[in-house]
């Protein structure tokens, strides 16, 4: 699920001491919060803990889930870092991916064995189709597993049967359909809370309890697919580790994937994602995950529209609109065609790409979208350097 941390933005020190409170700036004066820390949330906030000594009991496990933020290239950097130093005490270690379904397993092996070109893996693996963030995001954890012939498994399902559950229901697809999955376990209470707010930010969909209902069934059936994936590889090779590499919103609280995975009988498993150091460190909440790593997102980074796209006859069609982003505040919405991109036809992911690459801080670019058959026309403002 491209479910996104929507996170605050990196402020001036000075305005940062202004607005943190007492027990905030407490916490940074025991180095909360500075970069490259690895952090424990507890009841007082999120505290600076041992490295060495978590990575070891981490490696320990069976399962280590690392959540990210699709877009960010931070994450990325410290995915591949974390997975670098669970191998070295796990040589017997697999990495799982939200990105690929499962009927792509193949294409995932021959690249591991090192029998297609980088260029001609992300053609036979549909990239742009079946995920459509940048592949340069991703591609030094491909080449990591590709250079130590780590196993990568492909954990998901196809997108239409998630959206058929959403729209009709668990029970209403045919089992030949469900791609061998079992009925999800059901969602803990808070997770069905944190899901109610996710669902009123989609207001495409009608806002009824019906429709609710059918929205936490599809969102549990891709967790299940994933710990499905999971599970089934530890059943293959029981003194393995496999790092999942998926969405943070799968692995907050232990509500989603570790959740299934328990009810497959996978109890030793671990959730780890990044703190970006504008948050205070007193919203780090116990039990938010096993650990946080603290970063900084770099000023260099080029500028991000905020969605995940996908191939479409016409243009680039919206998969996803991340909460917070320059999309959203620029009215575009899942299920929009982009035709045209600063008056130029939007041809392929990579035109679109490049396009909003180009964008100074402070700038407009403007769109031109397809929606229910008519074109809208948008500008996507994107903030100036702070």
């Amino acid at each position: 699920m491209r479910m996104q941390i929507k996170t605050l933005t990196l402020v001036a020190l000075a305005s940062l001491t202004l607005a943190c409170s007492a027990q905030d700036l407490q916490n940074r004066a025991a180095g909360c919060g500075e970069p490259g820390r690895w952090l424990a949330p507890t009841e007082a906030g999120a505290r600076p803990t041992d490295a060495a000594a978590l990575l070891d009991r981490l490696a320990a496990q069976q399962a280590v889930l690392l959540g990210e933020t699709h877009d960010s290239a931070e994450d990325h950097r410290w995915q591949l870092h974390t997975l670098a130093q669970l191998h070295a005490r796990r040589p017997s270690l697999a990495i799982g991916f939200e990105m690929f379904p499962r009927r792509l397993q193949p294409v995932l092996d021959r690249w591991v064995a090192g029998e297609l070109s980088e260029a001609e893996f992300l053609r036979q693996a549909e990239w742009d189709r079946v995920w459509g963030f940048d592949a340069r995001l991703y591609l030094p954890l491909f080449h990591y597993a590709r250079m130590n012939r780590l196993p990568m498994l492909a954990l998901n399902v196809e997108r239409d049967l998630v959206d058929q559950v959403g729209k009709e229901g668990w029970d209403a697809v045919p089992a030949d359909r469900r791609e061998g999955l079992g009925r999800p376990a059901a969602p803990l209470p808070d997770y069905r809370t944190e899901l109610k707010t996710v669902f009123a930010h989609h207001p495409e969909k009608k806002q009824d309890e019906a429709s609710f209902e059918r929205f936490v069934e599809a969102q549990t059936v891709w967790d299940r697919a994933m710990a499905s994936g999971i599970a089934a590889h530890l059943a293959r090779q029981p003194d393995a580790l496999v790092v999942g590499i998926l969405g943070a919103g799968h692995v907050r609280h232990g509500y989603g994937v570790a959740h299934q995975l328990k009810d497959l009988g996978v109890t030793r498993v671990a959730g780890l994602m990044t703190w970006d150091v504008g948050q205070p460190c007193s919203a780090a909440a116990p039990g938010l995950a096993d650990a946080l790593y603290a970063v900084a997102t770099p000023a260099e980074n080029p500028p991000r529209l905020g969605v995940a796209m996908e191939p479409a006859e016409e243009g680039v069609r919206v998969a996803e609109v991340v909460r917070g982003s320059v999309a959203e505040a620029a009215g575009i919405k899942a299920g929009d065609v982009l035709t045209q991109v600063a008056g130029r036809p939007a041809a392929s992911l990579q035109a679109v790409r490049q396009a909003v690459q180009r964008q100074a801080p402070g700038t407009w670019l403007p769109l031109k979208v397809r929606r229910d058959g008519a074109d809208v026309d948008l500008v996507a403002r994107f903030p100036p350097e702070s």
